[in-house]
């Protein structure tokens, strides 16, 4: 899948966004990941969407980033998930290498899921 990636997903996206400080205004918390119940349908469409294992997996890189590698770069603000579910939608690169992560048919509803999952990753392990 940029954030895409997936997200964030197979190679980054096309410009380099400017990252959300944890000063900037921009900060509100975003929500956290629901109980293994929400984690298991999460897991269950990132493979669906062919993201898992093909593109990324949690813990080690293979076309694109780790997802952990991902929740590490970007806070889970609103602004970075809507940024991060964007390109995972629309695809790039540049971010986390030259390997294009291409367009994924997924809508910004999922898309949102996915991201605010993997940026929460970090506070699980």
């Amino acid at each position: 899948m940029s954030a895409a990636f997936i997200l964030y997903a197979c190679g980054g996206g096309g410009d380099k966004p400017a990252e959300v400080k944890k000063d900037s205004p921009a900060t509100a918390e975003a929500p956290k990941p629901s109980p293994a119940a929400n984690s298991e349908k999460i897991l269950t469409l990132i493979a669906e969407k062919n993201c898992a294992p093909t593109c990324h997996t949690i813990e080690k890189k293979v076309i694109g980033p780790a997802y952990i590698d991902v929740s590490k770069k970007y806070e889970a603000t609103p602004a970075n998930i809507e940024m991060l579910a964007n390109k995972v939608i629309k695809g790039g690169s540049g971010v986390w290498g030259e390997v294009p992560m291409t367009p994924n048919n997924i809508t910004l509803d999922e898309a949102k899921e996915i991201v605010t999952y993997i940026l929460n990753l970090k506070n699980t392990q």
